[in-house]
Formats: C-alpha cells, structure tokens, sequence
C-alpha cells in the first residue's frame, strides 16, 4: 500500500513542477479518481487550474449536481453541456471499441474548446494504473488511454494518480478530507452509460440504465459491492397487466473486489434480488424482464463493453 502522506506531497511537487507557470484544465467527472486528481492539481497550482465537468449525457442520476455541490470551491468551475454532441457522435455505432474511441475523442475536443478559452496548455485527468493495464493490454480502451485520438492539442497530461489502484485512490481522498460521497462512491466507467448499453446508444436506452443503475446502487447499499450497477442488454417479450409488451432485458451486476483487475460476483439474497427486479420492472412500463450476472472477473470484464 503506498505511502498516502508522501504521495500527496509528491504528487503536488510533480504537478506543480510539470505544468510551471501555465494554466491547465481538469477533467473532472465526479468519481474518486478525477475528484483526487483535482484536489491535488488544486493544492499545486491554485488559480491556474480550471476543473471542466462535461455532461455528456452518459451520466448517473444526479451526477452533474453532485459535482457542482462538491467542487463549488473552485471559482472556476466549468460545466459543459455536451448531451448533443456526444449523441450525435454515438449514433450508429455498435462495436464497443469504437463507442470507447468516439468518446474519448469527444471528450479530448470538449476539453481542447475549454483549455483555449481559459489559456491552458496542460491537461490534467484522473488516469489510474488498471486503466493503463487494461488499454495496453488489449482487454479494452479506456477514454483516456487507448480511446484517446492520435492529435491531441495539448502541451501535456499530467497524470498525478497514474501509479495507483482504485483502493489506494480512495486512501489519498480520506486523507484529502474528500467528501465520503466522493470517496467511498462506486466506480463509474469513464464512458459512462454507453457502456452499459449494448448495441447503439439511444436517449431511450440510457435512460433506462440510468434510472435501473440507480436502484441497484441503492438496493445494495447494505451489502458494501465493490461496485454494482444494471445494464441494458436488448429485448425481449414480457406482459403487463393484461397486455404483451417487447420491452428491455436489463442485468443486473454486483461484484466484490480490491483493486478492479480481478472480481467475483456478489452472493445477493434473494429477497434483494427479488426487490431490485420489482423495482425496476414496476419503475419502468418499458423493462420486460431482469436479470442477474453472476460471472466473475475473469472470464467476464466488470463491465459489459
């Protein structure tokens, strides 16, 4: 386990020492591993760092005001509504691979505009070392690794939590005094919900996993997941009331873990289970049916793309 009091200090001379005199822009997202990064960036460089959230419409219920309630301390605080645009750039595709690459690359151009506009030249973003395993390892292309576009129009990324798990984030954010909302939070794919969508991203869809991933973070509050959250896998037929319906296949996924490169799926009970399903099939006139993984990592990815 790292050293949390000497990372600290490290991280803020490496910051302070990369980026000099210049400003720089935050990728900030609301999740441990970016909220750490901006603290840090924050504490090095002051007002020369502009924490930019993007609303890319792929976001958890309530994200985007969880985030201005959290970094309301920083003056300058940018948060962009990019719904559209990340929409617009999803429609159609259907390979995960290339959904990770069009957002990484939407995300590079959201925080380019930003940086010309608040004089920046570094990029700040809250890279962790299970990213980095799993981009260069081929297993799948995180945002802000492999899914990053070959021209980047930035001096540099600074990457203050690169060398860290998601376990050893959380101590540096305990020992920065972090809200436990930021702290103790489960993972979020960088990517968002269009991850937790299979096939190609609609409003609909993402809608949907957003208020199911909602129940599911609720619902197993109790049973301390690494992380849990629901995905919309496709259609099938169900009934409701009287009448047949065609409605979504939504699984659920908890899974217990340390570090994220390995996990096993959570033992539920099943009254929980049995609550989820009724929740999110009651919720939602157009979920048909529920399901629960029970795969672990590997040969399954956390995730479902």
């Amino acid at each position: 386990m790292v050293d949390v009091s000497v990372f600290i200090d490290e991280a803020i001379a490496e910051i302070d020492a990369a980026i000099g005199e210049d400003n720089a822009v935050i990728a900030l997202s609301g999740g441990v591993d970016s909220s750490v990064s901006a603290a840090l960036a924050y504490k090095a460089i002051g007002d020369q760092l502009t924490p930019v959230y993007v609303d890319t419409g792929l976001m958890r219920k309530g994200e985007t005001k969880q985030v201005k309630d959290t970094f309301a301390y920083m003056d300058s605080l940018r948060v962009v509504d990019a719904q559209d645009r990340f929409f617009e750039s999803l429609a159609g595709v259907t390979d995960p691979e290339e959904k990770r690459h069009v957002i990484g690359e939407q995300f590079i151009r959201e925080f380019e505009e930003e940086a010309h506009a608040a004089n920046a030249d570094y990029l700040v973003q809250g890279t962790i070392y299970p990213d980095r395993i799993e981009s260069e390892g081929n297993i799948k292309s995180h945002h802000n690794v492999g899914g990053l576009p070959d021209v980047v129009d930035f001096e540099g990324i600074v990457e203050p939590v690169r060398e860290l798990y998601k376990d050893e984030v959380r101590e540096v954010a305990r020992e920065l005094d972090l809200d436990e909302l930021v702290s103790e939070r489960m993972p979020f794919p960088g990517p968002g919900l269009a991850i937790r969508v299979i096939d190609e991203v609609t409003r609909e869809k993402v809608a949907v996993a957003r208020e199911a991933c909602h129940i599911v973070e609720s619902e197993t509050a109790e049973f301390d997941p690494w992380q849990a959250f629901a995905a919309v896998v496709g259609k099938a037929t169900g009934v409701k009331g009287d009448n047949r319906v065609h409605g979504w296949i939504v699984s659920v996924r908890a899974v217990e873990s340390r570090d994220g490169m390995t996990a096993r799926a959570q033992e539920l009970p099943w009254e929980a289970l049995q609550r989820i399903q009724s929740r999110i099939t009651g919720e939602n006139d157009d979920v048909a049916r529920v399901l629960y993984d029970i795969t672990h990592k590997p040969p399954a990815t956390i995730e479902y793309e």
